[in-house]
């Protein structure tokens, strides 16, 4: 079955070919969407040729032209007229318009025509994010969709980067490796600039990057930071939800799902429906967390018509792993971990479509925002080595760090291109007891891993270590950005799923503006061995009950995960029959089948397996991703595309 495309949009040269192409975008199976809304939307350039082509399901296309300068916002809401005329007009350059988009909540792709020149941006949390490619006869086109351009250019899977996604996770820059050789990823934080062709000219240079979002100095008291954070948080929410009638968010009980309940109930939506899924776990204290916010949002009555929670209860939840087959409904970016977890995903949107909801908030993001790694300890150790080693001390004693080892660790001043060349290893990590203070994590290559994903995955890495540059000069922040860009990603399976029921889904903390709110306060105050998310419990004061922001606990669903490769080792074991890894050279599927056949293995509980699993599944999907292509696209004017 192909996957269903998620929306997307393309972006064409003013030219014959680049009009051709637009004949030959691939068309979504719109009846397997709950109303099977969608349509093609084409903002023109002023030659009548498409420009912009989108088919956004449940985004938002504005649009603005002045002249030969045109804006084209396509985020969660429709932008007024009036906003985009404030944004585009007395924008000189491509700096004068970044500095008026700045001030725009909401997670939004920007296109831009200034000076002759196209340009093409998505957000600096990388949730929206731009790839490119070169066509045969059209030359550059560019993206929101890496498969899109992958099926308009031809190009075939890169086993590298296929070999790459089988790790748990990949650090900057690895993460913009293309699934598809000749489509490449711009990296977050950078803008695509698609120069014209110059007069008498036929071929337009080639695109260049250009750097557009720099992280604020880590400045702002805890007070100030917390202000501008409450503000952010609520602009992002309005932004996705403000005006609609009916809304539903997923309230786990914790910290950051809670705070985004009581911002949504600030938009006073006419019905507001909660959804929580209990645990199995008889020590887990998330349900009863959950039941307390609800009772406070309903100040104690209980008749609250605008109000209404939906506990799933956890012997209808799946486990990780239940039906494998469904997750071909999708066609994501890249393979992701959190795969193994769409059917949980599946029922939780499921159940709040049911509700009559027309968008859906989680509290994704908040763990990588607001509760701090290690790492940043660093940073603050070269400015303030005395501050620094008391919170690390107090941290060190939480985890169980050895001293000796902490120091070492502490004082490491190795580059980021050496760390990221030792990055994966053959040798088991460990667990417990280990001081991460470097860039990043190593990791291990899976025993099931062949000879042949051995060698891609280390040349991989070796490459990339040559030419390597941090996120930022400062360990800390480098590994806060790239924990949220990374987290972002996964968050796009989650995106897709709502895609796939037609419930859109948002979550608001990987808005740009509290990407930067955040990362602006003083890193002393911001995290802290003492007090659970600081800042976030600070900028929620007057908006979330005292009470309810004293949570200094969070709950896990590992034994799901246990129990899910012994509830669906059949599922399992089929899966690595006529494996599409293993016909590639990347896996040996009769290590994997002989694990299917033993769900509690050490070898299991050593190394998890849900990437592999992910890789697996959307390596079928990919193979068999296009349905046939409708070649009349609707041309609408730019006034049109503005409504």
């Amino acid at each position: 079955m192909p996957g269903l495309l998620r929306d997307y949009f393309v972006v064409l040269p003013d030219s014959v070919a680049g009009h051709a192409v637009a004949g030959q975008l691939p068309v979504p199976d719109t009846t397997r969407t709950a109303g099977g809304a969608g349509g093609t939307l084409t903002v023109a350039h002023p030659s009548g040729r498409p420009w912009v082509v989108a088919r956004p399901l449940v985004r938002k296309v504005s649009h603005l032209r002045r002249g030969d300068d045109a804006l084209v916002l396509i985020g969660p809401d429709q932008v007024p007229e009036a906003v985009l005329a404030g944004l585009l007009e007395g924008a000189r350059d491509r700096a004068g318009l970044e500095r008026r988009l700045a001030r725009l909540p909401g997670l939004h792709h920007v296109i831009a025509h200034l000076s002759g020149e196209t340009w093409i941006r998505g957000t600096a949390s990388g949730l929206r994010r731009i790839y490119h490619a070169r066509h045969a006869e059209a030359g550059t086109i560019a993206s929101d969709r890496p498969a899109v351009l992958a099926h308009l250019t031809g190009a075939p899977l890169d086993d590298g980067a296929l070999a790459l996604r089988m790790l748990d996770f990949l650090p900057h820059p690895l993460s913009r490796r293309v699934l598809w050789r000749g489509v490449h990823e711009t990296g977050a934080g950078y803008g695509l600039a698609l120069p014209a062709a110059a007069p008498g000219t036929a071929a337009a240079p080639g695109p260049r990057e250009y750097r557009w979002w720099e992280p604020p100095p880590p400045e702002l008291p805890l007070a100030e930071g917390a202000r501008r954070l409450g503000d952010a948080v609520a602009a992002s929410v309005r932004a996705h939800i403000g005006g609609l009638d009916r809304i539903s968010c997923e309230l786990s009980g914790g910290l950051d799902s809670t705070t985004l309940t009581f911002a949504a109930r600030a938009t006073a939506p006419a019905e507001l429906s909660l959804l929580t899924v209990a645990a199995r776990d008889r020590y887990s204290e998330d349900e009863t967390w959950a039941r307390r916010a609800v009772e406070a949002a309903r100040g104690g009555h209980t008749d609250t018509p605008a109000l209404a929670h939906h506990i799933i209860p956890a012997g209808q939840a799946p486990y990780f792993y239940a039906d494998l087959a469904a997750t071909s409904a999708e066609l994501n970016d890249e393979p992701l971990p959190v795969a193994p977890g769409r059917a949980r995903a599946h029922l939780l949107l499921g159940r709040a479509h049911a509700t009559g909801s027309r968008y859906h908030l989680t509290g994704y993001g908040g763990d990588e925002l607001f509760l701090g790694l290690p790492h940043a300890y660093q940073d603050l150790f070269h400015g303030n080595p005395l501050t620094a080693w008391n919170h690390l001390s107090g941290l060190r004693h939480q985890l169980g760090w050895p001293l000796l080892p902490t120091l070492k660790a502490l004082l490491n001043r190795s580059t980021f291109p050496r760390w990221l060349a030792g990055a994966v290893t053959t040798e088991p990590q460990p667990v417990t007891r280990t001081p991460l203070l470097s860039w990043g994590v190593r990791q291990s290559l899976r025993p099931w891993f062949t000879d042949h994903a051995n060698a891609l995955i280390t040349e991989e890495f070796r490459a990339a270590a040559e030419q390597a540059e941090p996120i930022d000069r400062w360990r800390g922040r480098h590994v806060d950005i790239d924990a949220v860009r990374m987290g972002a990603r996964h968050f796009q399976a989650m995106e897709d799923v709502g895609m796939t029921i037609g419930l859109p889904v948002a979550a608001p903390f990987y808005d740009d503006r509290v990407l930067e709110a955040t990362l602006a306060v003083r890193l002393e105050e911001r995290i802290s061995p003492w007090r659970y998310k600081p800042l976030l419990v600070e900028a929620m004061r007057g908006v979330v009950p005292d009470a309810l922001l004293a949570r200094t606990t969070k709950d896990h669903m590992s034994s799901d995960e246990h129990q899910g490769l012994r509830e669906h080792a059949s599922e399992l074991a089929d899966l690595w029959t006529g494996s599409r890894l293993a016909e590639h050279g990347l896996v040996d599927a009769r290590h994997l089948l002989r694990l299917a056949a033993e769900p509690f293995s050490p070898v299991l509980v050593e190394h998890s397996i849900s990437s592999t699993v992910a890789g697996e599944t959307w390596l079928r999907t990919a193979e068999n991703a296009w349905p046939p292509p409708d070649r009349t696209p609707t041309t609408i004017s730019p006034s049109e595309a503005a409504r």
